[in-house]
């Protein structure tokens, strides 16, 4: 269940951050939002699903084209 659920949370952001890079032309969040949806299908593990989540959330505050 918790598996899931923040499945569903990384796939809401995935959105948000698709919708955001589509508006301000912005390659990287774009790209990150991308992954963030498409990335729970592939980790089963709760840890490593965090840490992955954690990184491409952060991904377009520290990489800056």
């Amino acid at each position: 269940m918790t598996i899931f659920l923040i499945s569903v949370i990384t796939g809401a952001l995935g959105v948000a951050y698709i919708a955001y890079g589509r508006r301000q032309t912005k390659f990287v969040p774009l790209i990150a939002g991308v992954f963030l949806c498409a990335y729970p299908y592939f980790i089963d593990s709760l840890v490593w699903l965090c840490v992955v989540g954690a990184l491409l959330l952060a991904a377009p505050f520290v990489i800056d084209f």
